[in-house]
């Protein structure tokens, strides 16, 4: 990978994400012993004062250091700071850094301290460079990447004791809350792939370069394995089954006595696993952590399914991220692949040369995320590594099968294949859905501009004249030279609306699931702003990709025509702090709703005299039709359009008039007369709605203004 295509955030923005990522540790230590944080439990792991010192280590090592003249805050704590970088100079070997009982707790926070205030200083002049530009936003995520490790170390501390201690009162979880199982798989086509990171955005050197890899068809289940199908693996004799395991793997078991996963022992008969809010019973329908790659393996070999190799991870979640649970916020998920270097692999220049290159030997991949990866800091493209004995990470594992050659190798683009893959999972669920950002080909896209002109639809008609009263004072807050960010953009007709009051925006970032409606939108918006800059991106704002670095003002998010309606709960919650994320620590963002309001009237904008709705929703059949050779008969699914009081939401579904059977490729999905496709839910809002859910993503309510009756809102949030 090439420095020079990396470049850093403004300054300002800068700083506030240092102080935001530098906060996370310290908070984690706040409430731990002087002992806790000094003692080391095994050579794998570090005392949590090391982890505190190292990661400001970091910063002055690879950054001020390299300033002319520089002096250190203390010589001395070079050498026990300093963690494998060879070309530094000695160090403490890492099975001795618990033996470091000086400097003490306090002086390590004092160090980090002012290290803060000297990186603070070094911020504020900004980084020329593009290599120490890198630099910077590396030893963000080296921070991140500890403050998962300070984690894991810590609760294998917590397990050395047989008092069984609780490191917390409720167990951090930064990377979100579990997620549902969904079950059943997918089945994924293959062919040749793009793997790797593309360059946009940050990246460790180990994820490119990008590159072309072959995969043979596959399916990958949608959930984690969980400790109830660990405990049926146990039952029935895993740990005592020679032939399911690896030779090396079947020698550690031998020699470590394994029976159960780390930190897992019977009481009384029944199993119970120390985490870090204390001990508990095991819980059947929760994924299984703290496994071994050895082990994975051999459970994989019990079920006759197999891991998956990393690109056909890759892939998977490139495609369809959507039909899959817990992808990256609760375990590490183990893959087949050995950790090695990508064709045309090149480190980071310099001494960060060390960080990830030589460590290409004997060791596994894995993907995803855990519960104590920071928010940020996941890709699709991350590849995490441990030696295949190791399981005090938080790992578990997705399970993945060799799928039976279709008729004809389908060569098909990515949105395609994400389509199909998306239909055949949603509608193979006991109830069937299929997500409504799939309506908006170009077809759709102009239907749902009919609808917005009928007399029955009042959301654009109201949000367009409430945006046009509020445009000026809402731009106000943009500042000179920012950028703007629409999730969504369809046309892109409301968006005028702000750029007309905001002269000096720099650049306009519209985000869209269909490449034509989206192109034919940006197009229309660069010919009649020729000042701004306009770099459209084709992809689904669920599942954000990094934004171009376009502007040097503050970022500014804009999802109107109430859209967040579509989510569910948790879906909009996650939406909005990852936008929040994307966007950056001093960004805004103007949200769109709908209110609450009539039953008579909502039914009426969702079920139109004219029948425009009816053939927007039905449309997804069309397309499905089209794109897929699919076979639905269109005559024989109904447009239906509900309120649901309980959850206060509109719903639109497709009802099955009779019993048939319909074909996507080689999946064959079953219909009963009456059977419905659940194809959009509109949640309505309050204000109280809106504030708590903005506040649970990490934005605060700046204003909340209401249109008159038929009332929408428009909504300003605040980093």
């Amino acid at each position: 990978m090439k420095a020079s295509a990396r470049v850093a955030s403004p300054g300002a923005d800068d700083l506030r994400r240092y102080g935001t990522i530098r906060a996370a540790m310290p908070a984690l230590a706040a409430d731990l012993s002087a002992e806790d944080l000094a003692a080391q439990s095994m050579p794998d792991a570090s005392p949590g004062k090391w982890h505190l010192a190292h990661t400001s280590w970091f910063f002055e090592a690879m950054i001020l250091a390299a300033e002319p003249g520089y002096k250190p805050v203390d010589p001395r704590l070079q050498q026990l700071f300093n963690s494998y970088y060879e070309s530094l100079g000695r160090r403490v070997e890492r099975h001795e850094r618990g033996l470091m009982t000086r400097p003490s707790r306090d002086e390590v926070l004092a160090y980090r301290a002012e290290i803060d205030r000297r990186m603070a200083d070094r911020i504020g002049r900004g980084f020329g460079d593009p290599l120490e530009a890198y630099l910077f936003v590396l030893g963000l995520h080296h921070d991140q990447q500890h403050q998962e490790l300070f984690l894991m170390d810590l609760l294998n501390l917590m397990s050395r004791s047989p008092l069984d201690p609780a490191a917390y009162d409720v167990e951090p979880r930064p990377g979100g809350p579990l997620q549902p199982g969904r079950g059943g798989q997918t089945r994924f086509e293959g062919g040749l792939v793009d793997i790797g990171h593309d360059g946009s955005g940050f990246a460790f050197d180990n994820e490119g370069p990008r590159h072309r890899a072959w995969l043979e068809p596959f399916l990958l289940d949608h959930d984690l394995v969980t400790n109830g199908l660990w405990l049926a693996f146990m039952a029935d004799g895993g740990y005592r089954r020679p032939e399911l395991w690896l030779a090396d793997g079947w020698a550690v078991v031998k020699t470590e006595g394994w029976d159960a996963p780390l930190y897992w022992r019977q009481d009384d008969g029944e199993w119970t696993v120390l985490g870090l809010a204390g001990r508990a019973q095991v819980d059947p329908e929760v994924p299984v952590r703290h496994i071994s790659a050895y082990e994975a393996d051999a459970f994989a070999h019990w079920t006759g399914k197999r891991l998956p190799t990393e690109a056909e991870w890759e892939s998977a979640v490139a495609t369809a991220p959507d039909v899959f649970s817990n992808l990256f916020g609760e375990v590490w998920q183990h893959t087949s692949s050995a950790y090695s270097p990508y064709p045309g692999f090149r480190p980071t220049e310099g001494t960060a040369s060390e960080y990830n290159g030589k460590f290409m030997a004997n060791q596994r991949v894995l993907r995803g995320g855990a519960l104590a990866t920071p928010p940020g800091h996941t890709r699709a493209t991350y590849r995490n590594f441990f030696y295949p004995h190791q399981r005090w990470a938080f790992m578990g594992l997705r399970l993945a099968s060799d799928a039976p050659a279709g008729e004809r190798a389908r060569i098909e683009d990515l949105e395609t294949a994400r389509f199909r893959a998306e239909l055949v999972a949603g509608l193979s669920r006991p109830e069937k859905s299929v997500s409504p950002k799939w309506f908006y080909d170009a077809a759709g896209s102009e239907l749902f501009e009919d609808i917005t002109r009928l007399p029955e639809y009042y959301p654009t008609r109201q949000e367009a004249a409430l945006l046009r009263e509020m445009a000026p004072g809402l731009t106000r807050h943009f500042g000179d030279n920012a950028v703007l960010v629409e999730f969504g953009s369809g046309a892109s007709e409301k968006t005028r609306i702000l750029l007309d009051s905001a002269p000096t925006l720099q650049a306009y970032v519209p985000i869209d699931i269909s490449p034509d409606a989206l192109n034919a939108a940006a197009a229309g918006i660069a010919e009649a702003y020729p000042h701004m800059e306009v770099a459209p991106m084709v992809g689904d704002f669920l599942n954000l990709a990094p934004l171009p670095e376009l502007g040097r003002g503050r970022r500014v998010g804009f999802f109107p025509g109430s859209t967040i309606g579509n989510l569910e709960e948790d879906q909009a919650v996650a939406f909005l702090a990852n936008a929040r994320d994307r966007l950056g620590p001093s960004s805004l963002f103007i949200l769109g709703v709908d209110l609450v309001k009539d039953p008579a009237v909502l039914i009426a904008a969702y079920d139109d005299a004219q029948g425009v709705t009816a053939a927007f929703n039905r449309n997804l059949l069309v397309r499905a039709n089209r794109e897929l050779g699919a076979d639905f008969d269109l005559d024989g699914f109904a447009h239906v359009a509900v309120w649901n009081l309980e959850r206060s939401r509109m719903e639109m579904h497709l009802r099955a008039a009779r019993d048939m059977e319909v074909h996507i490729g080689g999946a064959v999905i079953p219909f009963v007369a009456g059977e419905i496709i659940h194809t959009e839910s509109s949640r309505k809002f309050t204000e109280a709605s809106v504030t708590g859910m903005a506040e649970a993503a990490g934005w605060r309510v700046v204003s909340f203004q209401k249109s008159p009756d038929p009332s929408v809102a428009l909504v300003l949030l605040a980093a």
